[in-house]
C-alpha cells in the first residue's frame, strides 16, 4: 500500500526526472513517486503545473490545510475509476427520500454503535460514563423513527454531545477538558485535536473513495449542495469514535501531548507543528492498526476496512446487499 507523505515545512514540490521532489531550508528530499499514495500539506508549498499533471498520472492525491490544521482543499486527479452507472445510482438513492433515510439511518447507528463501544470500554474500567451510555441508547432508539435527514442530523448531534460530555470523566485531566464544541477556530485544548482528527479522517476517506467507483460530492446524511465533498463526512462519522477519539485518548493518557504542543491566536487555538506532528504519528497508527475481520477471515487495517465500508456502500446501491455499518467489537 502507498504511503501517505505530511508536509510541515515551508518549501517548493516539484518533479525531478520520473519522481517527487521537496525542497525547503535545510532540506532536500526525494519522494519516490511510486510508494507515494496521498500528499498533506501543512506549510507554505509552492508547486507548479508540471507537478500537477504529474500527481495526476500517478493517482496522487495532494489535501490543504491552513494554519489552524483545517482542511482547505484537495486536488483530486481525473477519477480513474469512472462509472456513470455508479453515478446516476448514488443520485438515485440521493434523490428518493426513503433510499436516503435508509442510509443515513444505517450511517447514524454505525457512529453511535461504536460510540457505545468506546463509552462501554471505560465503564468495564471504572469510568462512571453509565448515564452518557444510557442518553446515547435512548437516542439511538430513535433514530429509527427519523423521517427527514435534518432529523436524523440532530440526532447525530445530539449523540455526539452526549459523548464528548463524557471525555472530561474518561480523560480526567483538567488541561484537556470539553467545556462546549467549538470549532472555526477551537477555543480550548481538547476541541482542537477534535477539530485536527476529524479533518484528517475527512481527508483520509477521500483518498479511499478515490480508489473506488463512488463520487464524493454524493453524500445521504450531510445534504448535497454547494460543498465540493460529502460522502467522506458520512463515512467518516461511522470511524471518528475509533480512529480520532482513540487517537486522542491515547495521547493524553499517555502525557504525551501537552500545554506547549498548542498555540494560542486571537481568535482561538492551534496545534504547533511539533504537537501536529505527535498526533499525526499516532493517528497513523491507528489506521496500520490490524484486527481479525470476522467476514474476510483475516487480518485487516482500519485504512483498509473504510475502504470495506465504501465497498459495502456499493453493493448496497446496486441492490447486491443492504448496507450495514461496520462497528467494532470493542
Amino acid at each position: 500500500m502507498r504511503k501517505a507523505i505530511y508536509l510541515f515545512s515551508d518549501g517548493k514540490l516539484q518533479r525531478k526526472g520520473n519522481t517527487l521532489y521537496f525542497e525547503s531550508e535545510g532540506l532536500k528530499k526525494y519522494l519516490p513517486v511510486e510508494d507515494v499514495g496521498e500528499i498533506f500539506v501543512f506549510g507554505e508549498v509552492e508547486f507548479n503545473r508540471k507537478l500537477v499533471e504529474f500527481l495526476s498520472q500517478n493517482e496522487i492525491i495532494l489535501h490543504y490545510f491552513n494554519h489552524y490544521g483545517y482542511y482547505m482543499g484537495t486536488f483530486y486527479p481525473r477519477e480513474h475509476y469512472n462509472s456513470g452507472y455508479m453515478i446516476l445510482k448514488q443520485a438515485e438513492h440521493f434523490s428518493d427520500q426513503s433510499k436516503r433515510i435508509f442510509l443515513g439511518r444505517a450511517i447514524v447507528k454505525g457512529s453511535a454503535r461504536n460510540i457505545l463501544q468506546v463509552l462501554k470500554y471505560y465503564a468495564q474500567r471504572g469510568k462512571e460514563v453509565e448515564s452518557n451510555v444510557e442518553l446515547v441508547e435512548n437516542y439511538l432508539n430513535k433514530v429509527t423513527e427519523a423521517k427527514e435527514p435534518n432529523e436524523l442530523l440532530g440526532l447525530e448531534g445530539n449523540i455526539r454531545e452526549t459523548y464528548y460530555q463524557a471525555f472530561d470523566v474518561i480523560l480526567q485531566d483538567k488541561t484537556f477538558l470539553y467545556e462546549k464544541r467549538t470549532r472555526r477556530p477551537p477555543q480550548n485544548y481538547l476541541n482542537t485535536l477534535i477539530s485536527f482528527g476529524n479533518s484528517l479522517l475527512y481527508s483520509a476517506v477521500l483518498s479511499e473513495i478515490y480508489k473506488t467507483h463512488l463520487d464524493p460530492r454524493i453524500g445521504f446524511l450531510h445534504a448535497t449542495n454547494f460543498r465540493s465533498f460529502t460522502l467522506n463526512l458520512d463515512i467518516a462519522e461511522i470511524f471518528k469514535p475509533i480512529i480520532v477519539d482513540r487517537t486522542i485518548f491515547s495521547l493524553i493518557g499517555r502525557k504525551e501531548i501537552k500545554k506547549e504542543h498548542f498555540e494560542k491566536g486571537l481568535e482561538g487555538f492551534a496545534l504547533t507543528t511539533e504537537g501536529k506532528k505527535l498526533f499525526i504519528t499516532e493517528f497513523e497508527e491507528k489506521l496500520k492498526t490490524t484486527i481479525k475481520h470476522p467476514e474476510l477471515k483475516r487480518d485487516v487495517s482500519y485504512r483498509f476496512l473504510i475502504r470495506l465500508e465504501l465497498y459495502k456502500l456499493e453493493k448496497h446501491l446496486l441492490g447486491e446487499k443492504p448496507f450495514e455499518p461496520f462497528v467494532s467489537r470493542w
